[in-house]
């Protein structure tokens, strides 16, 4: 659980840096990035713990693909809640088919 944990608030911060300005389009380029920079070194702050410790149970390839999945559910929430953009179907089932995925690269 410890590594979901991490993860999650690792791609929290990874949503911020990489959209967070998109809210910002007036500030200057140089600026945002190394804001984006700032936030993104917090962001490994959890993102690499995480992964040690979830290495202890679960491959590298299951690693990513929990993160891809929290990736998602977090940039859903960003989207809708900060960006004040809407989820269409389409991006739905894209998502869902992606999240699907994730059952093959766990089976045995």
């Amino acid at each position: 659980m410890k590594p979901i944990v991490l993860l999650t608030i690792a791609n929290v911060f990874m949503t911020f840096a990489w959209y967070g300005h998109l809210r910002f389009k007036h500030a200057a380029l140089w600026k945002v990035i190394i804001i984006s920079w700032l936030i993104a070194l917090v962001e490994y702050c959890f993102q690499v713990p995480a992964n040690r410790f979830g290495s202890y149970h679960f491959t590298t390839a299951q690693l990513k693909t929990i993160q891809e999945v929290i990736t998602l559910v977090v940039f859903c929430v960003f989207s809708v809640f900060y960006l004040k953009e809407g989820l269409k179907w389409n991006y739905l089932v894209g998502f869902g088919l992606m999240i699907g995925a994730v059952f093959f690269v766990f089976i045995d």
